[in-house]
């Protein structure tokens, strides 16, 4: 499955429109991770807890989105936008969603 953030492919036609796809992915945060992100924070260096924890939310919302794609007979995506937000009561949970539009290509 070819996937991209343009709205074309260079050298590809699109046959056909197929629809949005799309999936997300929401990760609780602990509270062991806050407090190494913490202390590495007040360090100065990077939290590769929440480093870790955004690559895995962003890998199951793209394959979601893949599937679904997949789904409706497409062999590719085009336009794919990616959003990252933070929800719950103290922005405990990290939710990443994946949006394209499902095209057949030749």
């Amino acid at each position: 499955m070819l996937v991209t953030t343009t709205s074309s492919i260079e050298g590809k036609r699109v046959t056909k429109y197929l629809g949005l796809a799309n999936g997300e992915a929401i990760i609780g945060s602990n509270l062991i991770k806050d407090f190494f992100a913490t202390v590495r924070d007040i360090k100065g260096g990077r939290s590769s807890a929440y480093e870790q924890a955004l690559r895995e939310a962003k890998s199951i919302a793209m394959k979601e989105m893949i599937e679904q794609a997949q789904r409706l007979g497409a062999n590719a995506i085009i336009g794919v936008d990616l959003d990252y937000q933070t929800i719950g009561g103290n922005g405990g949970l990290l939710m990443v969603s994946a949006n394209g539009t499902a095209v057949v290509i030749e």
